[in-house]
C-alpha cells in the first residue's frame, strides 16, 4: 500500500485505515471550507470523517477498505 507516496506495510485483513493509523498516519482528508484535517473515527463506517482517494476514487471510507499490496491511497482535499 502506498499514502501519498509513501510505501506502507499492512497486515492481511488490515482495513486501510488501521493500516493508516498504526503507521501514525491521522489524517486522510481536509474540509472543504475550513481545511480542517479529519481522519478515521468510528472505524464502522458511519462517520465517513476518513475518506480519501483509493486508486482515484474520491470519498472512499478507508474504515470499510481492505488493504491490499499496489493499493494507491492519497489524502482528500476537497
Amino acid at each position: 500500500m502506498v499514502f501519498d507516496g509513501r510505501p506502507l506495510r499492512a497486515r492481511d485483513g488490515d482495513s486501510v485505515a488501521s493500516a493508516l493509523l498504526a503507521a501514525g498516519v491521522r489524517v486522510t482528508r481536509q474540509t472543504p471550507v475550513s481545511g480542517t484535517p479529519r481522519g478515521p473515527w468510528c472505524m464502522m463506517g458511519a462517520c465517513f470523517d476518513c475518506v480519501a482517494i483509493v486508486d482515484g476514487r474520491r470519498g472512499v471510507r478507508t474504515c470499510m477498505t481492505p488493504a491490499r499490496e499496489g493499493l494507491r491511497v492519497d489524502t482528500q482535499r476537497d
